[in-house]
């Protein structure tokens, strides 16, 4: 433990270039979003290797979760931190980002050229029909424990209130999303510490950016992507939607709901989405630029924070931030759903949905089987039916 903090110190134990094997070898078969990484890296360095403690891994996975940006991206950054310093976190941030973002760009390129095969097109469409349903589950599986540990009756009042806001922004006003979230989470630190010192979110300004474009405003998506956003991976969705298809015009809204169905059927980070996007927006270079933009402050902000995670953890004001920005995401994840659905554009797109929300919903089975299931569906009709 460092004496100054009373965090750990990295342990500089373990090779370079094992942590870029069994971290790249999490990025190639990491599929299936946060909760797999962490099983996996939970496995790695827990349960085969000992390199962290059971109880040291929970309070990082807690940590990461408090940060905004990618929370299993940034988990696998702190974990090589522990193993070796800042050298481990890029090495090991790197190798299970790279899988990803690989396979993202290539399936890109197929999926986005200027003229598709009717069957790529098929698929794509099969796709993408899914993709609303998954962002609906991924809101009810954060709203129900989120709901369960607000235990008093005023601060389930205040929950209620702050998921209508984000879902109401995310439907009616998506260019100010990150707004929403961040008044949620200072309403609640005033909530709950009414002498909180004033100027908190002063000079918070509009997040929609119209004044630049091209680059610029790839980057300034990017950034928010992986600075600004709290809640998992799928909040992106309301972070970039907008943007993407009505404010730039570099994806349709059917290409759109492809990029986000090539983020969750690819491994590694779901965050890759943006990926796609910086592709679709500006070729090699674009996917290059978003993805660098996105990943960044993830980098930043654990290998210059890491030895504060447990103060992080345990800081009431962050805590209560949190306690109104989720719910406020949980909203616009939700609200997503609906946005997403309104994109569809085949009566068959939506049969396909109404299958996938039994799948997910009902059955409770996983969302990279639907969406390879959908993918062919879509291919086969794609001979019998117009796409």
């Amino acid at each position: 433990m460092s004496e100054a903090t009373g965090a750990p110190a990295p342990i500089a134990k373990v090779p370079l270039r094992v942590i870029a094997r069994e971290w790249g070898r999490i990025g190639v078969i990491g599929v299936g979003g946060p909760p797999a990484h962490i099983a996996l890296l939970r496995d790695l360095s827990v349960e085969r290797n000992n390199w962290l403690s059971a109880e040291e891994f929970e309070h990082a996975v807690a940590a990461a979760n408090l940060l905004p940006g990618p929370a299993s991206t940034q988990l696998m950054i702190f974990s090589a931190w522990r193993l070796r310093g800042v050298r481990g976190a890029m090495t090991g941030g790197l190798c299970f980002i790279l899988p990803g973002l690989i396979l993202i760009v290539g399936l890109s390129a197929l999926f986005f050229a200027h003229h598709p095969s009717r069957i790529i097109l098929g698929a794509a469409l099969g796709a993408g029909a899914v993709v609303p349903a998954i962002a609906a589950r991924t809101a009810w599986q954060l709203a129900v424990p989120s709901w369960r540990n607000t235990v008093h009756g005023g601060a389930r009042v205040r929950w209620s209130l702050y998921g209508a806001v984000g879902a109401a922004t995310a439907l009616f006003a998506p260019a100010f999303v990150v707004v929403a979230l961040v008044v949620c989470g200072v309403a609640e630190v005033v909530a709950r510490r009414p002498m909180v010192r004033h100027g908190l979110i002063a000079g918070l300004a509009s997040t929609h950016a119209v004044a630049f474009g091209g680059l610029g405003a790839l980057t300034w998506v990017a950034f928010k992507v992986g600075a600004l956003s709290y809640g998992g991976g799928f909040v992106i969705i309301p972070l970039m939607q907008h943007d993407v298809v009505s404010t730039y015009h570099w994806m349709n809204g059917a290409q759109f709901l492809n990029a986000v169905a090539l983020g969750q059927i690819t491994p590694g980070p779901v965050v890759l989405t943006v990926s796609a996007v910086g592709y679709a927006a500006h070729g090699l270079s674009g996917a290059a630029l978003a993805t660098l933009v996105a990943f960044a402050p993830s980098f930043v902000l654990v290998t210059v924070g890491a030895r504060h995670f447990d103060r992080l953890r345990l800081n009431p004001s962050i805590s209560a931030f949190l306690a109104g920005a989720g719910p406020s995401v949980i909203g616009a994840i939700g609200a997503s759903a609906i946005a997403l659905t309104m994109l569809l554009s085949h009566l068959w797109q939506g049969a396909l949905l109404g299958v996938a929300l039994i799948w997910l919903l009902g059955v409770r089975r996983g969302s990279t089987s639907i969406l390879l299931g959908a993918a062919v569906v879509g291919a086969v009709l794609s001979g019998v039916v117009p796409v």
